[in-house]
This record gives structure tokens, sequence and C-alpha cells, in this order.
């Protein structure tokens, strides 16, 4: 038995701590985001298996233009933080290769086929199986030609373990009624899911945590080096685990690792799903993709959440309105069934430029390991993250490689 400190508390650090403790281990996470505001609370619930294709790809690069926040599309380049994005953007371009794509792909795939396997044995053993919901996803287009090319495209590409089908005459039906626009196509995905509240998710996972005996420390992850071990200030443990997010990359780089990780924030916005006497958004949809506008809307217990945009910024940024403005107008374009007043949220995704997480041991520090940079995929890969990470620590053979995650390609 090992005592380890974990760096982070969001839905990486929590499903790991949970995995860390059943294999016998006693745990501490060191965490200060005690509201909830990081990016494992704030995304869109959406278990994204199909997602085996990383999105530092060559199609990416070539549709940057016409994907700009600029010209009405979901990405941005805020000027001030030009010193963060070009240096990202050369090392995306070169992880964009298409041999290197492929090698991200090989290593995505076996990752995300194990991601839902893992998800439903992790709210079957703390109790919550409501918690997840594996009723697929839908994505829409309302014009003719983005239908065309939106469905070649999808059907042409690998998702892994999701199953991609034509969405039937019913279904098309029903995602027409949702707004005053007609649908030119729609597919359905099986096999993907989604979280049914993530605050009811949060709760359950730390609870989880320390009905198992974990302690929760409320402060910021300090780290320092002794003697060829990495400490946490204030925390006594013999191992170290950093899954502190976007935070990973300050305390990664203060240990003298190469980290070119970047801020890819996402906003949303958040609506009571209840509250209209009459249209409202249905209780069972799962999740819907507004393809033509990148985003994605959500029901969850109680509210419905639109979410899109990808800006590459800096961790600590104000956020920019404008992108909060234009998912309301989306709404209401579109004529969803979704009403303010809105509740306004922005968080980081922890991002690295060949769009793979860290998971891996130090070469700088014997007692430490790491597990961040999920990107959008945190919410998916975090039990089976989980389950690499207690196996790398207890010195067992990990079920799956690891190497393509190692942060020391970046070196």
């Amino acid at each position: 038995m090992r005592s380890i400190g974990i760096v982070g508390g969001g839905v990486v650090g929590l499903c790991t701590g949970i995995a860390l403790l059943e294999a016998g281990h006693q745990v501490a996470i060191v965490d200060d985001d005690m509201e909830g505001q990081a990016a494992s609370w704030g995304n869109a619930g959406h278990i994204a298996v199909e997602q085996v294709e990383p999105l530092a790809s060559m199609e990416m690069v070539r549709s940057l233009s016409r994907r700009l926040f600029l010209r009405g599309g979901p990405l941005g380049f805020p000027p001030s933080a030009v010193a963060e994005w070009v240096p990202f953007g050369l090392r995306l371009l070169s992880a964009a290769r298409p041999a290197r794509f492929r090698k991200g792909c090989e290593a995505l795939s076996p990752l995300l086929a194990e991601s839902m396997p893992a998800w439903i044995s992790l709210v079957e053993r703390i109790g919550a199986p409501d918690l997840l919901k594996q009723n697929g996803h839908f994505v829409l287009w309302h014009g003719e030609r983005a239908a065309r090319e939106g469905l070649a495209s999808w059907m042409a590409a690998e998702t892994g373990s999701a199953q991609v089908h034509a969405a039937s005459d019913a279904e098309r039906a029903m995602l027409a009624g949702l707004g005053r626009e007609p649908v030119a196509g729609a597919i359905r995905f099986s096999g993907s899911g989604q979280i049914a509240d993530l605050g009811e998710l949060r709760q359950a996972l730390r609870n989880a945590f320390t009905e198992r005996g974990g302690a929760m420390v409320a402060q910021r992850g300090e780290l320092r080096v002794a003697g060829g071990r990495v400490e946490i200030a204030g925390v006594d443990a013999e191992q170290v685990l950093v899954c502190a997010g976007v935070r990973s990359r300050e305390l990664m780089e203060h240990l003298g690792h190469k980290v070119p990780m970047i801020a890819e924030r996402g906003y949303h916005i958040r609506a009571d799903a209840n509250h209209l006497a009459g249209k409202h958004w249905p209780a069972d949809l799962p999740p819907v993709v507004f393809e033509e506008r990148s985003m994605i809307v959500t029901r969850y217990r109680n509210e419905v959440q639109a979410a899109s945009f990808v800006e590459l910024g800096k961790v600590d940024a104000p956020a920019d309105s404008r992108k909060w403005e234009r998912l309301e107008r989306h709404v209401a374009e579109l004529g969803l069934p979704i009403e303010g007043p809105f509740r306004r949220w922005m968080g980081c995704r922890p991002t690295l430029p060949d769009y793979l997480p860290a998971i891996g041991r130090s070469t700088r520090a014997s007692n430490l390991f790491y597990a961040f940079g999920h990107q959008h995929l945190g919410l998916t890969l975090a039990p089976i993250t989980a389950r690499l990470v207690a196996s790398m620590v207890g010195g067992e053979q990990p079920e799956l490689p690891l190497a393509p995650f190692d942060i020391q390609r970046f070196a």
C-alpha cells in the first residue's frame, strides 16, 4: 500500500482517486476548485467514443479559414494570445501530417474502445448507474449541401465502437419539430452516450472517493523537488500524480518537462429545462449536434445547455462575451425551445498539439506520475485513464500501451 497525493480534483483526478483507493492505497486529492468551475463540470456531457480521429489532421487544417470566428465559425485566435497559439499551431501542423495522424488514431482507438465499458463499471461501483445514459446522439444539418457533405464525411470516418445510421423519418420529424427550420439531413450514432447531470456526477464521485477513505484537501497544489523526488506542499505522500488540467503545464514545466499545452477555451449557456408552459426540450432526447453552427445541445436533469467554440488562448484571460451572444443568437435563429435567462460559463480544455493525452511516469522525479491533456475527451476517457494509472502506480503492466502518451514525446 502506498500513500498517493493527486493534484487536481476534476473528473480524471476523482476517477483515478477512486481506482487507487479500490486498489488498497491511501489517497489525498489536492484541489482548490470547490465550486466546480473547471472544464470537467461544464462540458457537453457527451461520452464521445466516436472521436477516434485526432483533431490534429490535415482535414482540419484545410478547413481553418472557413471555421474562423470572424467568419461566423467556432474557432477563435485572440490577438492577445498570439504568443500562445502560434507555437502551438506550428506543432499542430507537424502532428497533422498523415503518418502522425494515423499513429494518433491507432493510439486513441483502443482507449476509446474501452471508455464506455469503463464508465459502465464505474457508475455501477459507485452506486449511480442512472448517471450514465447509453442512448447515442444525433447530428443534423439544415442546408442540403451541408447535409450531403456532412453525411458523406461521417460515413467515411473512423468512428471506433460507435455506429452511424441515417436518422429514421420519425427521428427527422422529431428533430425538425425542435425548431423552425426544416432538417435537410440527420444521422444517429449508437454506442455513444452522455452523463445525465454533471453536477450530480461530481457529487457522486466525491462521495465515492471519501466513502472509500480518500481525503479532500482544499488548497492549490504546489510541488517542490527534494532529493530527486516530488513533494506536495502540506501533504504527506510517497507518490504524486498530476491531474490538474490546464494547470498541469506550469506544474510539470517547473519540474523540467516540456509541455506545449494550450488553454482551449469553450463556452456554454444553460437554461431551465421545464419552465416553458408549452414547447420544451424533450427530457429523453440524446445530445444533438447542429453541425453547421458547431453547436451541441444537451439535456440534463433540469437544464438544457448549448455549447460551442474553440478559443486558443490564455488560462486567465477574460471571457469573450461575443461567444455567449452568438450562442444565444443561434438558439433564437433556429427557434429552439430554450429560453433565458441564460447562465453563462467558460472553461479551459487542456489540449496538447497532437490532441493526445499525457499519461505516464516522469523521467524527472522517481515518484511522479501524470494524467492530463485530454482535450475534448476528458469526460469520455476519465475512467479508463484511472484504470491505466492505477495499474502503473501499482507496478503492474497497464492493459493498454502508454508509450504514445508519454510526455517525453515533446522533449
